[in-house]
């Protein structure tokens, strides 16, 4: 069976019917694994963190001039409820576009880590700098997103929906290399235990997550430990250290979500050179196409929000013959 092929997330653009026609067009069919897009062009509530709060259903948050802010209520601000009128927009049109949509479909959210380095308190700097309300966000984040999938399956029951999780501050809040308000110090770094757990409880509301993590120094073995079935990683900047966790997870039978054209770029690479560039590294880990090649899923090496929409279409075909061409 061929690798399959998906986006990251976000998509360039603010047409959201659009968005939806180019991702069910180009990956509805095998080798195909289509997402719901997502759009930042459209505003802070189509970000990644506007995303998350409207998703986060027990915690107030509104705008302030330097981002996302927990109310210390449970009221959401009316950033928020716009957010989430965003929000319920793109499923209302994902809902129209896919109906008898049959198969895998995979939605993204922001995960614990990223948002407590995103966020901030009520009083102010992170909330990656309070325990118990990085402990209360992450919680929080997991009811809201077991509502958020239930919402997604009863529209498209057809579909088999996959959760991925973006981790992309991860390595950064376990190295203390989050700068604080002031830009003059670091919060300090969270224990990998802790780390653990807070993703565990996002993770726990789905069966075999995805996280995704663009960052060099992926912690592999600390998110198969809180409970990923997939991990989703930029090939161009992942660092060797992390290749033999890879390795370990796709002879265990997981998926490895395998960046590997660049999301923004002058033009397309050619279907031979990503193609040996994939097999050149199935072989460094020792690792035969053929024995792994249905367990890797192809993507670009990040979100294409900053692409223009000819290239973000034209990586999604330039993926699919690749798949094919892997075999």
């Amino acid at each position: 069976m061929t690798a399959r092929v998906t986006g990251v997330g976000s998509m360039p653009g603010d047409d959201v019917a659009e968005a939806v026609r180019v991702v069910l067009g180009e990956l509805g069919e095998p080798p195909g694994l289509p997402h719901l897009p997502e759009l930042p062009d459209r505003g802070v509530g189509a970000t990644m963190v506007g995303r998350a709060a409207a998703i986060c259903t027990e915690l107030g948050l509104d705008l302030q001039p330097a981002g996302w802010r927990l109310t210390g209520s449970a009221e959401p601000g009316l950033d928020q409820r716009r957010a989430r009128s965003l929000l319920a927009q793109d499923l209302d049109v994902l809902e129209e576009q896919a109906q008898g949509y049959r198969g895998e479909l995979k939605v993204q959210v922001t995960g614990p880590w990223t948002l407590a380095a995103s966020v901030e308190r009520p009083r102010g700097d992170r909330v990656l700098a309070d325990h118990g309300a990085r402990r209360e966000l992450a919680q929080a984040m997991a009811a809201g997103v077991a509502d958020h999938l239930a919402d997604v399956r009863r529209r498209l029951p057809g579909a088999t929906v996959l959760l991925q999780v973006d981790e992309p501050a991860l390595p950064a809040v376990l190295a203390a290399r989050v700068p604080t308000a002031s830009g003059f110090g670091r919060h300090r770094s969270v224990a990998p235990p802790e780390a653990s757990e807070a993703l565990s409880w996002v993770l726990g509301v789905a069966e075999a997550p995805v996280v995704h993590c663009c960052a060099a120094d992926v912690p592999v073995d600390l998110l198969r430990g809180a409970g990923a079935g997939a991990l989703s990683v930029d090939l161009a900047v992942l660092a060797p250290a992390a290749y033999e966790g890879l390795a370990t997870a796709l002879e265990a039978g997981e998926r490895v979500h395998l960046g590997v054209v660049p999301a923004v770029a002058p033009e397309v690479p050619p279907v031979g050179s990503v193609v040996d560039r994939v097999r050149s590294w199935l072989d460094m880990l020792g690792l035969d196409v053929e024995e792994v090649g249905e367990r890797l899923v192809l993507t670009p090496a990040c979100g294409s929000a900053g692409a223009t929409a000819a290239y973000a279409r034209a990586v999604l075909r330039r993926l699919r013959e690749v798949a094919t061409e892997l075999g």
